[in-house]
């Protein structure tokens, strides 16, 4: 999803971006190998310990352990804002709606948005004892950016086997890339 998103953006130097649930930095490290200016943000010090040994030798990237629910970004801040697995860990649709928008208000005219989330079509959760996600259908996510250019949007199913366990599932997600208006 990050890569498509850098396909539509082209050169990253310089760019400013905030990846908020941003676990083991994957995406982080793409963007900031890129040239980005990466702040990335997780709930998680033991998800942001792995990310800062797996790639300790990336710079442009600064880890930040914190809770996205409390924690505030000046308006019109960063080119992209990628919030990949982030949306279904909330409690509630409204607090879902509260995020994002921050994050919306958080993103320069013209800037764009990266997420990815379980949504309620379809979810097996037979490899994940004891997690509740908040799932909300496609639509909902597809509301939230009604006044962004949507580039792309997707309620595809995901096939997966975790490592941990061996059991293979499937997920539907809802995958968008969106850009503000504006400059």
């Amino acid at each position: 999803m990050v890569k498509r998103l850098v396909r539509h953006i082209g050169n990253l130097s310089g760019l400013g971006v905030l990846d908020v649930g941003c676990g083991e930095g994957k995406n982080a490290t793409y963007l900031a190998e890129g040239g980005a200016l990466v702040r990335a943000i997780d709930v998680s010090e033991l998800a942001l310990a792995n990310a800062r040994l797996a790639w300790k030798n990336v710079t442009r990237i600064t880890w930040e352990q914190a809770d996205i629910r409390t924690t505030q970004f000046p308006d019109e801040t960063y080119d992209i804002v990628v919030a990949y697995g982030l949306a279904h860990c909330l409690l509630s649709p409204q607090e879902i709606k509260l995020i994002f928008t921050k994050l919306q208000r958080a993103t320069k005219m013209g800037g764009y948005h990266a997420i990815c989330s379980f949504n309620s079509r379809a979810q097996d959760l037979s490899a994940h004892p004891g997690l509740i996600p908040c799932l909300v259908p496609h639509e909902f996510y597809l509301e939230l950016y009604s006044h962004w250019s949507i580039l792309e949007a997707t309620d595809n199913d995901l096939e997966e086997v975790h490592p941990h366990n061996n059991i293979k599932h499937t997920h539907s997600l809802t995958r968008i890339l969106a850009r503000k208006p504006g400059s």
